[in-house]
């Protein structure tokens, strides 16, 4: 995906709602934004599910939104075409 901001997101499935919980740094100290989704992780339902809730969250189409690497994992890196990371990080803050 050309023109993509990248969005690092560490996912909680079977949570009792979809939500973004905010900020957070992994082991690592690096930036992750805290996700749950009330889908499970069977068939890539999760997965799903966090690439509808980040569309509706950042007002993009649900095109726009891809699952670049950690499809197995709870730790994502997920793409977001045709915004900026100074954009994406913006229509994050204050959810």
């Amino acid at each position: 995906m050309s023109n993509a901001a990248r969005l690092p997101v560490r996912l909680t499935p079977g949570a009792s709602a979809d939500r973004i919980d905010g900020w957070d740094v992994d082991a690592d100290g690096r930036p992750v934004l805290k996700v749950r989704v009330r889908a499970r992780p069977v068939e890539g339902e999760a997965n799903t599910a966090l690439i509808k809730l980040l569309a509706k969250s950042l007002r993009v189409p649900k095109s726009s939104v891809a699952l670049d690497r950690g499809g197995q994992s709870r730790t994502k890196m997920i793409s977001v075409a045709d915004l900026s990371d100074e954009e994406l990080r913006s229509r994050l803050t204050g959810l």
